[in-house]
């Protein structure tokens, strides 16, 4: 595997996908000593053009962010029942990890290069802000791979 594929090595978030994300973001609140975050809805497929698998997903869900760290947040996701790797992962192991991020630059280019180094695209979508790429680095890394892109 190429070194330094992403250009970074920060993680800026740490995400779980779960069933009830009112009663787990209660949870967390409590947990962190912190006031419970709102809680948004991702955009509807006509803004966020979503793509799962190579096929487009009108896939939606809820998060929660926690900030915990100058630049880390902890993610909390509650997918709908549409295909996306939310679902699969929350399907296939129930509720828990599911992926580490990175702010990156050149989403396009890092996918090119990810593939190469045989990290599969899973998932991709925007929205008004920036954009995201969901890659599948569990053999080799244990792990699925969110880049993130803001746009400038």
């Amino acid at each position: 595997m190429d070194k330094n594929i992403l250009g970074t090595n920060i993680v800026t978030q740490v995400a779980f996908v779960v069933h009830d994300i009112e009663k787990t973001s209660r949870a967390y609140a409590d947990f962190l000593g912190m006031e419970k975050p709102e809680i948004k809805i991702t955009g509807p497929y006509e803004s966020t053009g979503t793509v799962y698998r190579g096929e487009p997903s009108k896939t939606r869900a809820k998060l929660a962010f926690f900030k915990v760290g100058e630049n880390l947040s902890i993610e909390l996701i509650e997918p709908d029942k549409e295909p996306s790797t939310w679902r699969e992962v929350l399907d296939r192991d129930g509720e828990g990890f599911h992926h580490i991020a990175f702010v990156i630059e050149g989403t396009n280019e890092k996918i090119t290069l990810l593939e190469r180094n045989g990290i599969q695209l899973i998932q991709k979508g925007q929205s008004a802000k920036g954009s995201y790429a969901y890659v599948d680095a569990e053999k080799d890394l244990k792990t699925i791979i969110e880049l993130l892109e803001t746009f400038k």
